[in-house]
């Protein structure tokens, strides 16, 4: 159907063209960028299909499968296609405001469902394909979900958290199911002419997402139809995607990131989202298909890039324009070696389910390594100091001045006043991430507050003893965590997955924990010498992939004030 710009749709374009045209100048970038602001807002209606009419022809979408073959959609085609889904999904009862679990892999069908719930004016709910039963349960209940929208494959799973959270929801599957669901494949025979009861108020909910549980109980963010769809103007600019652009960013469907940079901010540039659905991670192969593929602009985390230079990165013939990295900082090893045989920098940024990219080394500026960049534009960042809560030059917690309110900020914890509250304490909605600020105004991640430790009496960042441990050849992963010392207080504990196999030989051990302490020693000062290392097959890690350092806190002081010794633990001082 064709839809013409809305009065919304000029004042978006207007200020999304203003930050390509200053695509590297910073100063200039925030200097003149206004958030839009508009009282009526549809990314779908107002944005997409707007697009869709004017360049229906341009890709939208292309999906390389395992088997390396490629399809790809049209913003036209999706266009229409997800018109047609929003008609079926209404003669399903699905109404403005009814809330849906998306529990979808990186199909076509993921994309179609996004775009026809929003068209709706219905609020989305993306969910892991994960999560156990237990866990889609407490989802369905503190998301007051409506209906959820699952792989076939799920269909047992889901009608057993259904039935555990005593919730009659309408169940919508994605492939073969149950004859008491509904098909996704009827859709093909709904009308093709969607029709919107009315205007999209700005305000109303668009999205809730659970956020990632790295410290506690997931919360549930709540962001509106501008909030995440409009506030991906900063992510947009920060990853460096322009019209045309083809943009691969490797992020499961459930997660924030997800819709950072495999919806919003690619659909904003009026670019590709470039998917390859690998069944095993391969990076020759993955090089292979961004070689074959021309992705120009490619976001990962750091897990991609700590196995990406395990390979011959020089096989890459045409390297993307833009690299980033998101998710959790990326140590300087990575970073230096992948410059070294691409000639580009991955830029790292930060941001969370929370927020839009809020923090980031843009492109076209010096980055400066270990540093995560700068405030993006919109974006008052300010460092709180964790004691007063007062503004601090150069150490404290990441904040954002509520005076100067960005509209990539969530709306607020759903059905949640008190952590709302109190996540916007003293006129700032804080992190609880720290960061320290040089003279230049670059920011340096630190760690979680939650994270971060005192040992006799000095201040320790599990990050940057990681950052150090990773550059060594054994050292696969590792999290650094504070061991209860009666001296120290604390001391630096070290669980790390090793290249060779755990567990092989106490002396291959031994010798690998002797190499690792020697190394940590010389790269680092004498009051962040990592004390203890104990090798493990794994690190507790959330779905989204970040490790749950409380988790191992956790393990550790029950393993102290038991008197347990760990398995495969070494100390620097007894050996």
């Amino acid at each position: 159907m064709t839809r013409a710009a809305t009065a919304a749709t000029t004042t978006v374009r207007e200020m999304r063209d203003f930050l390509f045209a200053h695509r590297d100048d910073y100063d200039g970038a925030i200097a003149g960028f206004a958030w839009p602001r508009v009282e009526s807002f549809n990314f779908a209606l107002e944005w997409f299909d707007v697009i869709a009419d004017e360049k229906p022809g341009r890709p939208a979408v292309q999906i390389v499968s395992a088997d390396l073959t490629m399809r790809s959609w049209t913003y036209g085609e999706l266009s229409a296609r997800s018109d047609q889904v929003a008609c079926w999904l209404r003669e399903l009862g699905i109404r403005r405001g009814d809330h849906l679990i998306v529990m979808l892999n990186n199909t076509i069908e993921l994309w179609e469902i996004m775009l026809a719930i929003t068209k709706l004016g219905a609020v989305a709910i993306p969910t892991s394909t994960l999560l156990s039963a237990s866990d889609l349960a407490y989802r369905i209940t503190h998301g007051r979900a409506r209906a959820v929208v699952a792989l076939g494959d799920l269909a047992e799973r889901v009608s057993n958290a259904a039935q555990a959270a005593g919730a009659g929801v309408l169940r919508v599957a994605v492939g073969e199911a149950p004859d008491d669901w509904h098909h996704f494949s009827a859709s093909v025979d709904a009308d093709t002419v969607f029709e919107p009861d009315g205007p999209t108020p700005a305000s109303d909910t668009a999205l809730l997402y659970f956020t990632s549980g790295t410290t506690s109980r997931p919360k549930l963010v709540q962001h509106t139809h501008v909030s995440y769809p409009v506030g991906h103007l900063s992510t947009m600019w920060w990853l460096g995607v322009r019209p045309d652009d083809v943009h691969l960013n490797i992020s499961s469907p459930g997660w924030g990131k997800h819709a950072w940079s495999s919806f919003y901010s690619p659909f904003l540039a009026e670019a590709t989202v470039f998917v390859y659905n690998y069944e095993r991670f391969d990076a020759n192969t993955l090089m292979q298909v961004m070689d074959t593929h021309h992705v120009s602009t490619f976001c990962a985390p750091p897990t991609v890039w700590r196995m990406l230079i395990q390979a011959d990165l020089a096989q890459l013939a045409h390297p993307p324009r833009e690299l980033v990295g998101a998710g959790e900082p990326l140590n300087p090893e990575v970073i230096t070696r992948v410059r070294d045989a691409w000639g580009s920098t991955i830029r790292d940024g930060f941001g969370q389910t929370e927020m839009t990219a809020c923090i980031g080394n843009s492109p076209g500026q010096v980055v400066k390594d270990g540093s995560m960049g700068r405030p993006l534009p919109g974006y008052p960042v300010v460092l709180l100091d964790p004691v007063t809560g007062a503004p601090t030059e150069r150490e404290g917690e990441i904040a954002l001045d509520l005076a100067e309110r960005p509209l990539g900020l969530m709306a607020g914890y759903y059905d949640d006043p008190e952590k709302t509250a109190e996540s916007r304490a003293g006129g700032y909605h804080h992190t609880g991430d720290i960061a320290s600020r040089d003279e230049d105004g670059y920011l340096t991640y630190i760690g979680r507050a939650d994270d971060v430790f005192k040992a006799s009496d000095y201040k320790i960042s599990p990050f940057e003893l990681e950052s150090v441990l990773l550059e060594h050849e054994l050292v696969v992963e590792a999290a650094v965590v504070p061991s209860p010392d009666a001296t120290r207080l604390a001391v630096p504990k070290a669980y790390v997955c090793l290249r060779i196999e755990a567990g092989t030989g106490t002396d291959a051990e031994r010798d690998a924990a002797a190499e690792i302490f020697a190394f940590a020693r010389e790269r680092l000062s004498s009051h962040l010498w990592v004390r203890i290392i104990e090798f493990v097959p794994e690190l507790p890690k959330t779905i989204s992939g970040k490790i749950r350092r409380v988790e191992l806190r956790a393990r550790e002081a029950e393993r102290v004030a038991s008197g347990d010794a760990a398995g495969q633990q070494f100390d620097r001082d007894h050996r």
